[in-house]
C-alpha cells in the first residue's frame, strides 16, 4: 500500500470478543446487585462508550432512571454513577480474559496488512486494566496492535477523536486520511469520522448483532438477512463508509481505499 498507512482497529466485537459479549454479563449483574433489574439490549445500547459515561448512560434511561428512583427514593446522580461504576469494573476485569478469542480472519488479515507496509492500531471503550487481561490470549492467537489507545488515556473516550488523534502519532501518521477507522459500534465510527480517517463499520461479529459465532450460523437464512440489514442499517446511519460483515472481509475495502486515496479522493 502507498496511501494507506494504517488500519486502527476496535478490540470488543471487532478483533475479540465475537459478539461483543464480555460486557453484558457484568452490566446485567452489576445493575440487578443495586436491585435495577436491566435487559441485556438495554446494556449494549451505548457501546463503545468509555465506562462510566456508558454506566451514565443507561441510569439516564427513562425506565431505569425511574426504576433507580424507586428502589432507592432519589434520581440517580453522579455518585450513584459512580457506585455502580465501582462494582462493574472489577466484574469486566474478572471475565475480560475468557472473552479474547480472536475472531476469525482478523490474525490473516492483519497479518497481510503487515506485509503490505500498514500499521496496526487500536482504540477502545475499555480501560487499560481490562485490555491487559485481553491482550496476552489475542497475541497467541496471532492479533497483536502497534498501539493501545485505552479509555482513561485522553480527556474524553468516544465519540471525541481523542484516541485517534493519539493514536496517529504512535503509528507515525500525520494525515488522518492515510487511516481506516474498523469498529462495530455506531460512537465508535463517529470516533474515526470525527477524526478525519474512513470508517468501516463491522456488522455480524459485532455489537450490532450481539451473537456467538455459533448462534450466527444456526440462524435460518430469512432471520439472519433481516438481522444483517439492520445491524448494516445501524452502521450507514452513524456515517460508516464502507460496511462488512466482520475483519475477515476487509482487505478488498482496504484495497478499494487504497484506490480512491491515488485518485485524490477523501473520506
Amino acid at each position: 500500500m502507498k496511501h494507506v498507512k494504517a488500519v486502527i482497529f476496535d478490540w470488543a466485537g471487532t478483533v475479540v470478543d465475537y459478539g461483543s459479549r464480555a460486557p453484558m454479563g457484568a452490566f446485567v449483574e452489576t445493575f440487578e446487585e443495586f436491585g435495577v433489574p436491566i435487559t441485556i439490549d438495554e446494556a449494549r445500547g451505548p457501546m463503545g462508550m468509555a465506562k462510566r459515561p456508558h454506566i451514565a448512560a443507561l441510569m439516564a434511561l427513562p425506565r431505569v432512571a425511574q426504576a433507580w428512583e424507586a428502589r432507592h427514593g432519589h434520581v440517580p446522580g453522579d455518585a450513584d454513577i459512580d457506585a455502580v461504576y465501582d462494582v462493574f469494573v472489577p466484574k469486566n476485569v474478572a471475565v475480560a480474559a475468557q472473552y479474547s478469542d480472536v475472531i476469525p480472519g482478523v490474525a490473516a488479515v492483519t497479518r497481510q496488512l503487515r506485509a503490505d507496509g500498514v500499521r496496526i492500531g487500536s482504540t477502545t471503550g475499555y480501560t487499560r486494566e481490562i485490555i491487559d487481561q485481553i491482550v496476552p490470549g489475542a497475541a497467541a492467537q496471532g492479533f497483536e496492535a502497534d498501539s493501545i489507545v485505552c479509555t482513561g488515556d485522553t480527556p474524553e473516550g468516544r465519540p471525541s477523536p481523542y484516541m485517534i488523534y493519539r493514536t496517529l502519532p504512535q503509528l507515525g501518521v500525520w494525515l488522518a486520511r492515510d487511516a481506516i477507522k474498523v469498529d462495530d459500534t455506531e460512537v465508535g465510527i463517529e470516533e474515526g469520522l470525527n477524526g478525519g480517517t474512513w470508517a468501516v463499520g463491522v456488522a455480524v461479529s459485532g455489537n450490532a448483532f450481539g451473537m456467538t459465532e455459533s448462534e450466527v450460523h444456526a440462524l435460518a437464512p430469512d432471520e439472519f438477512a433481516v438481522r444483517r440489514a439492520a445491524a448494516v442499517e445501524r452502521l450507514r446511519a452513524a456515517g460508516a463508509h464502507y460496511v462488512i460483515d466482520s475483519v475477515a472481509d476487509l482487505l478488498p475495502v482496504v484495497t478499494e481505499i487504497e484506490t480512491r486515496l491515488a485518485r485524490g479522493e477523501r473520506p
